[in-house]
């Protein structure tokens, strides 16, 4: 049976999922919403998703949403390279840090980015300096997991990995695209911040398969 999937180009939750099937080294298909177009909320993706939200999987009669649930189903249906580790001490550790990073990462990344991206900030204002700051303290502790380790989940990539890699990379994203005010804010490029996060990354951009899990759009824009 196939496994498919539904996301939005660039959107972070359901690059979580697709990490961890390149993780796990799985084929999908994909179904390709528009946002603009506000496609994820048509009355023909609502009756597979009612929440109107992305990512959505399917195999089979089974179809889930919410991008760690789905993480957690795939190493059930998938067992080969698990992504919440092989004992009860990796799946306990593995858990804790991917529901941190679930828990406050995504809040920090987007008090920065949603205004640079969405709102059309150019000016660092007290508002963003303040977030900057913020995001700044959390990615802190990242690097304190990498300082011991080549992946948030230990020694291969993991959920935890899989949950953070979108927005950390969204960041990059932006200290490539919109250099003027990420300099401003104090955050020009991941080395400057922390050279154990850049080197996290490219570890995961190297990875098979992880390629194929960046937004379309950004491709195109190139």
């Amino acid at each position: 049976m196939t496994l498919e999937l539904w996301t939005v180009s660039g959107a972070p939750s359901p690059w979580r999922v697709t990490l961890g099937m390149a993780f796990k080294g799985l084929d999908y298909d994909v179904n390709l919403l528009s946002a603009a177009q506000k496609e994820h909320k048509s009355d023909a993706y609502l009756a597979i998703n009612p929440r109107g939200t992305v990512p959505t999987v399917s195999k089979g009669d089974l179809t889930l949403n919410q991008s760690v649930a789905i993480l957690a189903w795939l190493d059930r249906e998938y067992p080969d390279t698990p992504l919440f580790g092989e004992t009860p001490e990796d799946a306990g550790r593995i858990w804790q840090r991917t529901m941190e990073v679930f828990d406050y990462l995504p809040a920090e990344t987007s008090g920065v980015l949603s205004p640079i991206f969405f709102e059309g900030a150019e000016e660092a204002t007290d508002d963003l300096i303040a977030a900057s700051e913020r995001l700044r303290s959390e990615l802190g502790h990242l690097t304190s997991v990498l300082i011991d380790a080549p992946f948030l989940s230990g020694d291969r990539p993991g959920a935890a990995d899989a949950v953070a890699f979108p927005h950390v990379r969204l960041l990059q994203r932006a200290m490539e695209t919109k250099p003027k005010i990420m300099q401003a804010l104090g955050l020009p490029s991941l080395t400057t911040i922390s050279t154990e996060i850049a080197d996290w990354v490219e570890r995961i951009e190297a990875l098979p398969n992880v390629a194929k899990t960046f937004p379309p759009h950004w491709a195109e824009a190139a």
